[in-house]
């Protein structure tokens, strides 16, 4: 079992404690634990979307969206106006210690609809949201391109204006929940010229005309990813998120409320690696004694438990600044990001090591945590963009 004592810290409640009973309960009755090894496309979709169907209808997914447009109660009461960070948190870390796949359908929910939760107009939030939350609707955040990763500006995706329309026209890749997706949050340029001031953001619905899934792309730790074509399709002007030149700025606020969660995505992995770690040590019999008795083994488990800690310090202070504060936390959420994805890589790493060769054979779930971390230290802002990020924040503090 986990450790929890985290749950007492001052960043956190009672009712934090109560969303991880209801958390756990969930994963007990829906999740398929790790290792999930589902590689064929249409049953990975099957499941990812059983998985959002089935958090829906827990409610679970009311913590994606704001509270004035979700249903029912929870064990956390949501700001009606703000997402609730530490909550988002906390779900990604618990689900993330059971199944990478149940990470990825709950966090999907949430970024590939916050664009419209932070900046959408009254009309788009409620035509979206309530069923984003009750799991009916399955959200995107398309602003990849195959030249354009970390540097958004470079996007070559265009909108042009035709009358009370836009015509979108380009590709994304690397998009989650591509051809799963209900609706994309789409990010394009209405200018020519390279830069951030001239970009915007727009909701396009699946079944838009000249949207296609053009690519399905395989990654070794399996999960709905693909790129999309568009060509001039057409949304209505009341389609746009904000207003004309917001786009980098929308992007950028989505991402200083889910980097955080990225690293407890991250820590969940970690938790589990550490789970996994001290049975087998306890277990395993090397030259007439348990492994965990030899200093080397200690070392390491001592290693990983000093990585999970700091790991969770980062995270909910970034997102008790968030969430109680209410204060920018760039700075705050990049360190989170950058220190947990790398910290649950090297707890993770060690926890394969204490396997021996049994911690590289498919089908264990060390093997299986080694895959899905990965990814991790590369998407929402690769580990180097965390350290830019980090320091222009201090360098223009002063």
């Amino acid at each position: 079992m986990a450790d929890k004592s985290f749950l007492s810290w001052p960043f956190l409640g009672q009712q934090y404690v109560n969303l991880l009973e209801e958390l756990e309960s969930f994963a007990a009755t829906h999740i398929e634990p790790f290792p999930l090894e589902i590689h064929d496309g249409e049953a990975l979709d099957r499941e990812a979307t059983r998985l959002v169907s089935a958090m829906g209808e827990a409610g679970l997914l009311r913590y994606t969206v704001p509270g004035a447009y979700s249903q029912g109660e929870g064990a956390v009461k949501l700001p009606d106006g703000r997402l609730d960070v530490r909550a988002l948190c906390l779900c990604r870390e618990t689900l993330g210690r059971y199944s990478g796949l149940a990470d990825f359908a709950f966090a999907m929910q949430g970024l590939g609809s916050a664009p419209i939760s932070l900046f959408g107009s009254d009309a788009q939030k409620q035509r979206y949201l309530p069923d984003v939350a009750a799991g009916k609707r399955l959200a995107a955040f398309a602003i990849s391109e195959s030249n354009s990763g970390s540097d958004v500006a470079a996007m070559t995706t265009r909108a042009v204006r035709d009358g009370a329309d836009y015509l979108i026209s380009g590709a994304k890749t690397w998009i989650s929940n591509a051809g799963l997706a209900d609706q994309y949050v789409v990010f394009a340029r209405t200018g020519s010229e390279r830069g951030s001031s001239d970009i915007c953001a727009f909701i396009v619905e699946a079944d838009t005309p000249g949207l296609r899934v053009s690519e399905r792309i395989p990654v070794i730790a399996p999960h709905p990813l693909g790129t999309l074509e568009l060509s001039e399709c057409r949304v209505p002007a009341s389609a746009m998120i904000g207003s004309p030149g917001d786009g980098f700025k929308i992007a950028m606020a989505t991402l200083d409320v889910f980097r955080s969660t990225v690293g407890a995505a991250a820590l969940g992995f970690a938790r589990r690696a550490m789970d996994e770690a001290l049975a087998r040590v306890q277990e395993r019999e090397v030259f007439k004694k348990p492994l965990a008795a030899f200093q080397l083994t200690q070392a390491k488990i001592a290693e990983m438990a000093v990585d999970i800690d700091a790991s969770a310090l980062l995270i909910y202070r970034a997102a008790w600044t968030r969430d109680v504060l209410n204060q920018p936390v760039a700075r705050e959420a990049s360190m989170a990001k950058l220190y947990a994805t790398e910290a649950a890589q090297r707890v993770i790493d060690h926890a394969v090591q204490l396997f021996g060769g049994r911690g590289v054979v498919v089908g264990e779930t060390v093997e299986a945590l080694y895959r899905e971390i990965r990814a991790l230290r590369i998407y929402e802002g690769t580990s180097e963009i965390q350290k830019l990020v980090i320091a222009g924040q201090l360098l223009n503090a002063r």
